[in-house]
């Protein structure tokens, strides 16, 4: 069985944690502290939804691995508060992702537009830096890979008729 996507899936999760742990966060006009490791972030979310398409509901389990090598690659803090993230987050993505009906691009699509928020507020409380703005700000750049893939894809579906 290939595992690409699993594995993918795996490896965004350290990687995006290990970018937060080395990257300086950039000050927003209103002084709240952005990180921009979080424009790729949208992507940790697609790749979970392709995952689920091979291994099904054991993506559950690819998370956890993701976060526990997260453990061992990024802060304590910030493997914590991601941990907590994607637990909360990526059920709520797998849940809308696994219940829905809906194409391939709009489960992608709506499953990240949920998860997303819910990621950026307990993420950003978790590392002390919650702030409306920070959440708006981190949520819409989340988006953008999300976006991405979405249309992507959207465009690879039969029309619907």
């Amino acid at each position: 069985m290939k595992l690409k996507y699993t594995a993918l899936y795996i490896l965004f999760i350290v990687a995006v944690n290990y970018g937060f742990a080395i990257s300086p966060l950039v000050k927003l006009p209103d002084g709240t502290m952005w990180p921009p490791i979080s424009l790729v972030v949208g992507f940790v979310f697609v790749a979970r939804d392709f995952a689920q398409r091979e291994i099904g509901h054991r993506v559950l389990l690819a998370m956890l691995i993701g976060a526990t090598v997260s453990y061992f690659m990024a802060s304590p803090m910030i493997a914590v508060a991601s941990a907590a993230a994607f637990l909360i987050s990526e059920l709520v993505d797998w849940a809308i992702y696994s219940f829905t009906r809906r194409p391939l691009s709009q489960r992608i699509l709506y499953s990240s537009a949920l998860g997303a928020p819910v990621d950026s507020l307990v993420f950003l409380s978790g590392i002390g830096l919650l702030s409306t703005a920070g959440v708006i700000a981190m949520t819409a750049s989340k988006m953008v890979g999300a976006l991405i893939v979405w249309w992507l894809v959207r465009r690879r579906e039969p029309a619907a008729g």
